[in-house]
């Protein structure tokens, strides 16, 4: 899988992203509060992302940017987890997910990368307990 993020892969449907906040599962990983769901179409790509940044925590929107900067290139290196442990071919299972980010510091991308990686692992783990 190419490690792009195209805006295909981008979570921008309201309908998909009430139903997330309406209907979905969640997890907290420090800093991030992650909300989740799976599709019941497959798509051509394994998730659909939303990434978000508190503006209470966050007045400049330079930081919050960057902060949103650093999240997409952390899910963009990663996202290949979520296809490896699929069991379906081609990574035909979608995933709706929202990252918010809760803190307020502005991380270090080695920090974001870890919590990314430990998020899509509790994604697959989760799925995995549900079956």
């Amino acid at each position: 899988m190419k490690e792009t993020f195209k805006k295909e892969e981008r979570l921008s449907e309201k309908k998909l992203i009430e139903s997330l906040f309406k209907d979905g599962k969640t997890f907290y990983k420090f800093p991030f509060k992650v909300f989740y769901y799976k599709l019941e179409e497959a798509e051509a790509y394994p998730a659909k992302v939303l990434i978000s940044v508190s503006k209470r925590n966050f007045k400049r929107a330079v930081d919050r940017n960057h902060i949103k900067r650093l999240v997409r290139e952390a899910y963009r290196k990663n996202k290949n987890i979520l296809c490896e442990a699929s069991d379906t071919e081609n990574c035909r299972t979608t995933w709706v997910i929202g990252l918010i980010h809760t803190g307020n510091v502005i991380p270090e991308y080695e920090e974001v990368e870890k919590k990314i990686i430990l998020i899509l692992q509790e994604l697959l783990k989760n799925e995995q307990a549900a079956v």
